[in-house]
């Protein structure tokens, strides 16, 4: 078994973070995974990219050659565009709707949402609202991993623990909070 995620956003979003919590999920589950990352400008609003590769056997790259990926979840629309060419066949996104407009040239959103949602198995979510109905607006990374969360590999239980530890330095109250957007976004992918 292999599952390839591509991971994509712009810096401040959470994405690295969420990918170290898939990674500690994966392994807890007893699989091995590999991680690569880039991030663009050194500042919020840069173009942020992880690689992440699970499998039940050895990993030789950390890098996701181009139509192979299981999963894209991107933190912005725009991003996402960018990397539907990593993307198997039979593969699935979970995308955030709302823009980070951080180039001038920013083009229309409703384009952007309509292109991602005509793709077979995208799921895109105005997980900022969800965020902030789950009591965090700062938390969409975590409602976009709940929704994710039914397309990977093993249980979502697994996750809610990677959250739980990778919070818990935070405060009871941080973890509680991550929890209830993580929760949120399940309920949007039932």
């Amino acid at each position: 078994m292999k599952y390839d995620i591509v991971l994509c956003g712009v810096g401040g979003q959470g994405g690295i973070s969420v990918s170290v919590l898939i990674a500690r999920a994966a392994m807890d589950a007893g699989l091995a995974a590999k991680q690569s990352e880039v991030h663009g400008m050194a500042q919020r609003g840069g173009e942020v990219l992880a690689h992440l590769r699970l499998a039940d056997g050895p990993i030789a790259s950390p890098t996701i050659p181009r139509g192979s990926a299981s999963l894209l979840l991107a933190f912005e629309p725009l991003e996402a565009l960018r990397y539907l060419g990593w993307l198997a066949p039979a593969a699935r996104i979970v995308s955030a709707s709302s823009p980070v407009r951080n180039i001038p040239s920013y083009p229309e959103i409703e384009g952007i949402l309509a292109e991602l949602r005509s793709v077979p198995g995208s799921l895109v979510l105005d997980a900022e609202s969800l965020a902030r109905e789950a009591g965090n607006p700062k938390a969409a990374n975590m409602v976009l991993l709940g929704a994710a969360a039914a397309y990977l590999p093993f249980p979502p239980e697994l996750l809610a623990r990677a959250i739980e530890l990778g919070f818990a330095r935070k405060g009871e109250a941080v973890v509680a909070a991550n929890l209830r957007a993580f929760e949120h976004g399940r309920a949007a992918n039932s």
